[in-house]
């Protein structure tokens, strides 16, 4: 697993459930839109942030690997 994580989320799709909020608080914000945002474009590979995006509704956050654009998440099929 790489040990840093390019996050970004598709706001096409975001329905604004905050439950990437509530699994990565230090990982996610939600703005007055109730759009979810990253804190930052790159993070520490962590349980917490790959939580976040397995456990949203809609897919709508995307992980690659920082150093090669592998897919984290959602996985290649």
């Amino acid at each position: 697993m790489a040990d840093r994580w390019r996050v970004e989320v598709d706001r096409s799709v975001c329905i604004g459930s905050g439950m990437c909020v509530g699994a990565a608080p230090d990982g996610f914000r939600l703005d007055t839109a109730r759009q979810s945002h990253p804190v930052a474009p790159e993070a520490e590979a962590t349980e917490s942030v790959l939580a976040a995006a397995e456990g949203c509704p809609v897919e709508a956050i995307i992980l690659t690997a920082a150093d090669s654009g592998e897919a984290v998440f959602p996985p290649e099929d």
